[in-house]
């Protein structure tokens, strides 16, 4: 079976996300916020490393509950740091106990985050058909622009095409994969 080219066919974890999730157009807000903690960690690092760590991120955010993310005081940064199981960045915790109330009001304002970041390209999943792959583009400069204004920190452009491909709004399976 042939998968895109950056998949590593020697770890069943990436396998599997690859074939389960990695694509898939993701509709529900806890996951939206869990994909959206995990790429934000993500960034400068290796994504296998965040997979590997996945189930050690859900336990130590309350399994990505937003707000309970969005209330973390001193102590829970603190307990968070001491956790070898996670990616021990106090900026990048901070950073996601920021984005939880950031979140929180977008939900509040669009009824769902989901509403809010499928609103991007009228609920509809854009399809690359050109066989290109991009880090970057025009939406996700428009989302990236977005959130920033809204105050979410860590989400560049690269970043929130990283993020509009995993939730499936961006499909870019390249076309030798069965998934395409």
């Amino acid at each position: 079976m042939k998968r895109c080219s950056w998949v590593v066919e020697s770890s069943e974890i990436y396998k599997d996300y690859h074939d389960k999730e990695w694509g898939v157009p993701v509709y529900d807000d806890r996951l939206l916020f869990e994909m959206l903690v995990l790429e934000c960690f993500q960034s400068g690092m290796n994504w296998l490393t965040i997979l590997k760590r996945r189930e050690n991120f859900r336990k130590a955010f309350d399994n990505f509950d937003v707000e309970k993310v969005s209330k973390y005081d001193m102590n829970k940064i603190d307990e968070l740091l001491n956790d070898s199981g996670i990616i021990r960045n106090k900026y990048k915790i901070a950073y996601t106990i920021n984005n939880a109330k950031v979140f929180i009001d977008i939900q509040k304002e669009f009824g769902s985050f989901s509403n809010y970041i499928w609103s991007f390209t009228g609920g509809k999943v854009i399809k690359n058909t050109e066989g290109k792959i991009y880090t970057r583009t025009n939406l996700s400069d428009r989302v990236a622009v977005d959130l920033k204004k809204r105050g979410m920190k860590l989400l560049g452009s690269i970043t929130v095409y990283a993020y509009l491909q995993a939730i499936g709004i961006v499909d870019d399976h390249e076309k030798e994969c069965f998934k395409y």
